[in-house]
């Protein structure tokens, strides 16, 4: 039972003649105190109250309130307003709460919590300042000073409308330069960016990759304001996507950590190296094919892996250019056969400079022009078959709704390896004759 004091009916009465005022006081309360006020007011005027409180000190309230308590205050509010709130909390307390609600409220309230594993719902903060159109100057200032104490300071001051929708916004600087009198609405800029919270976060990475925002709104599909994406949160969430993609591409899980448990790591590496081992019994069937051959030109054998080696850092410069465009939303779909084609182009022209070097070496080394003719064409082939896989896999990969970071580099390198071989022992057949003269 909460503890009584003489004060608590002149709260109630003040919650009750104006709860924009009464949750601004709450605010400013310790955490104890005000628990114990809304413990004291009848559900109706503390979910009443709640709607004007600041997510993030709503959420710390409710962290403190029994679970009985909240779950009558969140069945009478909002369903956005309270998914915002619980979504704050952790999800041992978030399930409780959830699972005893009424019905409707509770499916409701399901469906705004089950937005996508990475989108912007997923990754925003709900400590913003948000305030109504009609609110003076001075008194937002006096509230951004108050919120400071608590918080990291604001960027931005949000103004929202009755139903929570998202307005404008006012710069920390007008705000200063504003008169004291002056309401938020008057100074507001309505041509506000903004991102719906199931967007990907990799998108939201592009829409402010030239913008020099703090902060994105996130918003329903109402345009009802969740919460922002803070830009340092953000690249610190797109940096750590990067590196789990990066070890997929060699064939290592997405969520492994340099100290995690031994068995988890061989449960998450040994699969792609059983793969990487079939494709290597491959390109080892292939070199067999021409056993013979390389038997009676021994010298072959001494440029197979500078072939392959070659195709394979050739594929691996496509590949990261490709995966890149993809991770940044930059290859638009009525593209993508131009950049096959440009990268393609580019193997080409790199074969032709690096199968020049090379067939310049040999002969040089070996005395043989025409074993530098070989491998200059065989390098010329697989770089330019190297620039077109690199390209290919990754954007066939996502056309097929397949993650196309996932051991790219094991598909690439097996075809490099394969097209490498085959193209340097086939040509040394056609010209076996020169060879052995």
């Amino acid at each position: 039972m909460p503890r009584r004091t003489p004060l608590l009916p002149l709260v109630q009465k003040f919650f009750e003649h104006d709860p924009m005022a009464a949750a601004q006081s709450l605010e400013l309360m310790e955490e104890d105190d005000a628990v114990q006020a809304i413990r004291s007011m009848p559900v109706t005027l503390a979910a009443e109250v709640f709607r004007y409180v600041q997510v993030e000190r709503a959420t710390a309230l409710v962290a403190k309130l029994p679970t009985k308590t909240f779950r009558e205050v969140v069945a009478r509010m909002d369903p956005q307003q309270g998914a915002g709130i619980l979504i704050g909390l952790s999800p041992e307390k978030r399930q409780g709460i959830i699972e005893e609600l009424p019905d409707t409220a509770r499916e409701r309230i399901r469906d705004l919590l089950a937005y996508p594993e990475n989108s912007a719902a997923r990754i925003m903060s709900t400590e913003y300042v948000a305030l109504r159109p009609w609110t003076k100057v001075r008194e937002a200032v006096r509230r951004i000073r108050m919120l400071a104490r608590r918080t990291s300071p604001a960027s931005y001051v949000y103004v929202i409308d009755e139903q929570h929708r998202l307005s404008g916004v006012v710069t920390m600087r007008d705000l200063l330069l504003a008169s004291g009198s002056t309401e938020l609405g008057g100074i507001m800029r309505t041509d506000v960016l903004r991102v719906p919270a199931s967007l990907d976060r990799e998108e939201v990475a592009s829409l402010l990759a030239n913008r020099h925002y703090f902060a994105v709104p996130v918003v329903d599909a109402e345009g009802r304001m969740l919460g922002v994406v803070r830009t340092e949160q953000l690249l610190s969430d797109v940096q750590e996507e990067a590196s789990e993609d990066l070890q997929k591409m060699f064939g290592a899980g997405g969520d492994e950590h340099p100290f995690s448990p031994v068995p988890f790591s061989l449960s998450k590496r040994l699969p792609w190296l059983h793969v990487n081992l079939g494709t290597a019994f491959l390109a080892a069937a292939v070199v067999g094919l021409f056993e013979d051959l390389i038997a009676r030109i021994t010298i072959l054998a001494v440029f197979l892996p500078v072939v392959a080696g070659q195709g394979g850092n050739a594929g691996a410069q496509s590949l990261a250019v490709v995966m890149r465009g993809l991770v940044l939303k930059q290859i638009p779909p009525g593209m993508r056969w131009k950049l096959i084609r440009k990268e393609t182009g580019i193997g080409l022209l790199n074969g032709l400079v690096i199968g020049l070097v090379t067939a310049g070496v040999a002969w040089l080394w070996h005395g043989n022009p025409s074993l530098g003719l070989v491998i200059g064409l065989a390098m010329i082939a697989n770089l330019a078959v190297a620039g077109f896989s690199g390209a290919t896999i990754p954007l066939t990969m996502k056309a097929l709704g397949f993650d196309p970071s996932q051991s790219s580099s094991i598909i690439l390198t097996t075809i490099t390896d394969v097209v490498g071989f085959f193209s340097f022992l086939g040509f040394a057949v056609v010209f076996q004759q020169m060879l052995l003269g």
